[in-house]
């Protein structure tokens, strides 16, 4: 569902998401505010200054396990909520 790449820009710590489907509430038409639930499997690299401060410069997402989507604007889940493919959702 997703793909995830995360680096460092400026001594920032960026992630970029590809999104692959997006969600619909069909109870009230909702398409950008929704609670997700999940589990997320990642393999990082992590760069430890001398000082012992943590830098993630990569992550990829191995795996990924949506296990319940809300939504925000009315509160419904389960069989009201639709997965939607990115080509079609805009």
């Amino acid at each position: 569902m997703f793909g995830a790449r995360t680096f460092v820009l400026f001594g920032q710590s960026i992630t970029i998401l590809r999104v692959s489907v997006r969600y619909r509430c069909g109870a009230c038409g909702n398409l950008t505010r929704f609670d997700v639930v999940g589990s997320r499997r990642t393999r990082a690299f992590h760069h430890y200054s001398i000082g012992g401060e943590l830098t993630i410069e990569e992550e990829d997402v191995l795996d990924e396990r949506v296990e319940q989507v809300t939504c925000r604007w009315c509160g419904a889940s389960g069989d009201s909520i639709e997965s939607v493919p990115v080509e079609e959702s805009v």
